[in-house]
């Protein structure tokens, strides 16, 4: 059976004990008891008289309000249990700011642990660029000091080279002059040798003419070929005496052939006897 209180709407009330009961508010239960035995009386009266007039004298305020004082243990029961749950929701919130804080704190912890990795990872990659960089650095200063001393090798050998090759010219040089001296004076040596032996020739063959004078003089020019044999003779300048004149010209005729020319060389030939100029002067006339 509901209580008193659950019909009024006050909500479900717990149980009290029975000394509480009797002891708590005896009075109130007895003025309760009293106060409804006389409202009940008084609406069975009513009742009889006009069911109206009865219905507005119903006041439930009077029984609601008679009914609000509480007993002040249940207040104080009610109070501290409100107290307890209060001091149980503050500290749920602040186990839960703690918490919060705490995973604030780790969270915090972690992004920090993950900056430091993170800045720890830049690092060692900023020190492998650096030690890449320091490398390509070194070998490309390395290939330059190698590229360098090869050339200053290639231009030491090709120094070496040059010398050489300006030594053995000036050798070389020195062996053709010393060639050519010694061909220079062997080919003066033959050409004059030759020269003496033609004049001989020519001379052992000239008979002078009785007109023939000191301070005469004829030039012949005379042809010939490798193998000493006259191709033809002409006065290229005359002494004005024409026996003086043709005993000259007489004279080279009967000296030739000059075979002896047969054993000079072609270039010595060629240069100095293809054509010879022979002068015939007498020096040794008394008058």
């Amino acid at each position: 059976m509901s209580s008193l209180r659950e019909q009024l709407g006050f909500g479900e009330s717990k149980p009290l004990p029975s000394l509480v009961v009797l002891n708590g508010y005896p009075l109130a239960v007895f003025v309760a008891v009293t106060l409804h035995t006389l409202l009940l009386a008084g609406l069975l009266y009513l009742q009889g008289t006009s069911d109206s007039q009865a219905l507005e004298l119903v006041q439930p305020t009077v029984i609601k309000a008679l009914l609000i004082d509480e007993n002040p243990q249940v207040t104080n029961q009610r109070n501290q249990e409100r107290r307890r749950v209060e001091s149980q929701r503050r500290e749920r919130e602040k186990a839960a700011a703690l918490k919060a804080q705490q995973e604030q704190r780790e969270e915090a912890a972690r992004q920090k642990r993950r900056e430091e990795a993170d800045a720890e990872a830049q690092r060692q990659r900023q020190v492998e660029r650096e030690r890449q960089q320091k490398a390509e650095t070194e070998a490309a200063a390395k290939r330059e000091r190698e590229l360098r001393e090869q050339r200053e090798r290639e231009a030491e050998q090709r120094r070496a080279r040059e010398a050489a090759q300006q030594e053995q010219r000036r050798r070389d040089a020195e062996a053709a002059e010393a060639a050519a001296a010694e061909a220079a004076s062997s080919e003066f040596e033959l050409v004059q040798s030759a020269t003496g032996l033609i004049q001989q020739l020519v001379t052992e063959n000239w008979s002078r003419p009785p007109s023939a004078r000191n301070g005469m003089r004829v030039v012949i020019q005379i042809r010939m070929l490798p193998t000493g044999e006259l191709i033809d003779a002409r006065i290229t300048q005359s002494s004005g005496d024409p026996a003086f004149d043709r005993s000259a010209e007489n004279a080279v005729y009967r000296a030739a052939p000059f075979s002896e020319l047969t054993a000079l060389p072609i270039r010595v030939f060629n240069q100095n006897f293809r054509t010879l100029s022979l002068i015939f002067q007498p020096e040794d006339l008394l008058n």
